[in-house]
């Protein structure tokens, strides 16, 4: 095979891989580009006779309605699974059995894992991400492949780690080739969430990334003009403040970014060690 043969095949490889390919579904492969070949008729095939002609129209009856309950067999499922009654939920650890159980979120079909969450269930502080990759999706954890380490080396500059912090995504099942979710994707697993912020009761919240930040706020203001403002939101009958920073995902690619996310940094340090309200 030419060398440019090979590079060909290998970046179509690298496309399959990005597009969130992961597994090939036959074992020979198929030519979809092919032109279709249509079978040649057989030589001595002739017309029908007179008498098989004139038979074939009352052979054909046209087809029964199938019985009420055939027709509920074939019909589509629902696309919308029975939301739980998460105010019974008492435990975080419920709730993860819950979220693990739920089916209405379409993303679970394709993910391998649930990646609910990671961290102490005592944290004051909570992180919530945009949506697992492909190390969480195989972990069945959030932040665990190269953001999370930076994310993990970034706690730890102002005194933070994972006895000391709980982080989630807001929504919990990989999207294909890890493309942004859609906003009923979030919306699907969003009650999850909130009950996920109650139950933990943190004293703050951090939001990595401009889809977090957007949705948690209810805004459409872009990242750079959200970050380093605390920002209230509303669970059940109390505020948390809540701080928007950069995604650690996007200071892997633009370093030089890294600058406005230590100023974010020191002022959750800031807040974490002033005296709290009596």
């Amino acid at each position: 095979m030419r060398e440019s043969d090979v590079k060909q095949h290998l970046g179509l490889l690298a496309w399959y891989a990005a597009m969130g390919v992961d597994e090939a579904i036959g074992e020979v492969p198929i030519d979809r580009f092919a032109e279709p070949t249509t079978p040649a008729p057989p030589a001595n095939s002739e017309a029908k006779p007179k008498a098989q002609a004139q038979a074939t129209p009352q052979t054909q009856a046209t087809p029964k309605t199938p019985p009420k309950a055939e027709r509920k067999a074939t019909a589509p499922l629902s696309t919308t699974a029975p939301e739980p009654k998460l105010d019974e939920i008492t435990t975080l650890a419920e709730l993860a059995e819950a979220a693990a159980a739920f089916d209405g979120c379409p993303l679970k079909r394709t993910a391998k894992s649930t990646c609910f969450a990671r961290g102490s269930t005592e944290a004051k502080v909570m992180l919530i991400g945009e949506a697992p990759g492909r190390d969480e999706d195989l972990q069945g954890k959030p932040f665990v492949g190269r953001a999370g380490k930076l994310l993990d080396k970034m706690l730890s500059a102002i005194d933070l780690d994972e006895t000391s912090v709980y982080i989630t995504n807001t929504i919990y099942w990989r999207p294909p080739g890890n493309r942004t979710p859609t906003t009923q994707e979030i919306a699907s697993c969003a009650p999850f969430l909130t009950r996920q912020i109650e139950l933990l009761n943190p004293e703050v919240l951090v939001l990595l990334g401009g889809a977090a930040a957007k949705s948690m706020l209810e805004t459409t203001e872009g990242i750079m003009r959200l970050r380093g403002k605390w920002k209230p939101y509303r669970s059940k009958d109390r505020d948390i403040p809540a701080l928007a920073t950069l995604h650690p995902a996007y200071l892997l690619r633009s370093p030089e970014a890294k600058r406005y996310a230590w100023r974010d940094l020191l002022m959750l340090k800031e807040r974490l060690s002033a005296p709290q309200e009596s």
